[in-house]
């Protein structure tokens, strides 16, 4: 069982939601794309010029995606499934409850332009949010198991394979 936490955000910040709204009483209705859904580009043009405007967003988000997460790893409690944390600020989060810590690893210019080039994200964006991230070395430090994501898809895809073969031996008492 993956628990996406950047879907879940999707999810709150959908029309309707209670994150959207509290979102819409903190930066005004420009946040909106004509439809009524976030407009994601506008909302990191204010926030990651605006120290106060980012905290103020992560008071609203983060507690409410918190609390998701942690009902659906109580709903996976008691079964055998595995559940994995995808969670893209989780060295900054200082959350230290998980069997092992699996970093996904590449350059800071590859993401930069992998953000540009497949996730449509401005340049200036791009690494404005990577600058608000734990580094590079805080990551691989905090790290039980890394993947080199800077070759080719099949590198990549031999390398979960082992990543899996790690995840599965937690529950085995064997890592």
């Amino acid at each position: 069982m993956v628990i996406d936490a950047d879907a879940i955000t999707r999810e709150l910040q959908e029309p309707g939601q209670p994150v959207l709204e509290a979102m819409i009483q903190r930066f005004g209705e420009e946040i909106l794309l004509p439809d009524g859904h976030l407009d994601r580009q506008a909302v990191a043009d204010l926030v990651f010029s605006d120290e106060q405007c980012l905290r103020d967003l992560n008071a609203i988000v983060h507690p409410a995606v918190g609390a998701e997460i942690a009902q659906r790893m109580q709903e996976a409690a008691g079964t055998d499934r595995v559940v994995v944390l995808d969670v893209p600020l989780l060295v900054e989060s200082g959350r230290s409850d998980m069997r092992g810590l699996l970093v996904v690893d590449v350059d800071p210019e590859v993401a930069v332009d992998r953000l540009v080039r497949f996730r449509g994200v401005r340049e200036d964006d791009a690494r404005a949010r990577i600058a608000r991230q734990a580094s590079r070395e805080q990551r691989l430090a905090a790290a039980d198991f890394v993947i080199d994501n800077s070759g080719t898809e099949a590198e990549l895809d031999a390398q979960v394979e082992l990543a899996w073969e790690w995840i599965r031996s937690l529950g085995d008492g064997s890592a």
